[in-house]
């Protein structure tokens, strides 16, 4: 019997928050397509299993579920809390890129205690308000408090949590020499040497931790190199291949359209015209 997979967001969407709801129920073990699920439980007992861990539920609390994870809840009294769904695709790479790198930081957590957890039930449903009736800004709005969502997250991960796994020390110090090394190395072999492991090995636990390999990490963070330099500068082509390493200008239109569907002028173009 395989492991049902819902999609609580569609294609259409790539956000959404809502009120937990208030019921007691019991969900079988499924996994969430293609976004993330932020839980902010302000009331409520019972268990939350995550994978292979089953946590009792000591609200207030907070679980952070990447893409793909499996996990069921059994409740004993009724939750209260906020349910925050979200795909990387709500975020502009580019000009949201801080918002992007919280998100990398908090890849290792699972679950944390709220000691203060009126702060982000506020923030919470500020959020249920601003994407219940959008207007002029309001993603703007949102990504402002989903940006101090994720700060106050890693503030609160530092000060109940236990330290960090081996594996989620590889993976963390992976994701921080993405943004040191690239562009000056290309191949997952460099930063495996770098991190004394082997590529096998930092690929298995890149996809454990996000369920991607450490090459489709790389292309993202030379993808994300790339368009810094072509909005950010008026850099020519040639020039821009040669800043990111790559052999000729060809082989880097040829990389950029591969993994963003448009050549490297026709993304400028988008913002300049």
């Amino acid at each position: 019997m395989s492991i049902a997979i819902k999609d609580k967001l569609g294609s259409e969407f790539t956000f959404k928050v809502s009120r937990f709801k208030e019921i007691i129920k019991r969900t079988k073990p499924h996994k969430h397509d293609g976004y993330f699920e932020l839980i902010c439980i302000a009331e409520g007992e019972g268990f939350h299993q995550v994978e292979m861990d089953t946590f009792p539920i000591q609200a207030p609390e907070l679980y952070f579920l990447k893409p793909n994870q499996v996990h069921c809840w059994q409740f004993t009294a009724i939750p209260k809390g906020y349910v925050l769904l979200f795909k990387e695709e709500f975020f502009d790479p580019v000009l949201e890129a801080p918002i992007l790198n919280l998100i990398r930081n908090l890849d290792t957590i699972t679950r944390i205690s709220l000691a203060d957890h009126l702060t982000l039930v506020t923030l919470f449903e500020e959020m249920r308000k601003e994407n219940e009736n959008p207007g002029a800004l309001s993603k703007d709005v949102i990504s402002g408090y989903l940006r101090s969502v994720f700060a106050r997250i890693l503030q609160l991960s530092q000060l109940n949590e236990e330290g960090p796994k081996q594996e989620d020390s590889l993976f963390r110090k992976f994701q921080k020499l993405l943004g040191e090394k690239c562009p000056e190395y290309h191949l997952v072999a460099d930063f495996a040497s770098l991190l004394n492991t082997t590529p096998q090995n930092l690929n298995a636990v890149c996809r454990k931790y996000s369920n991607k390999s450490a090459g489709e990490h790389l292309a993202n963070q030379l993808s994300l190199e790339a368009k810094r330099y072509i909005l950010h500068t008026d850099l020519s082509m040639n020039e821009i291949a040669d800043r990111l390493a790559f052999n000729d200008a060809s082989y880097f239109t040829k990389f950029f359209k591969k993994h963003n569907g448009l050549t490297p002028l026709q993304f400028r173009s988008q913002y300049f015209q």
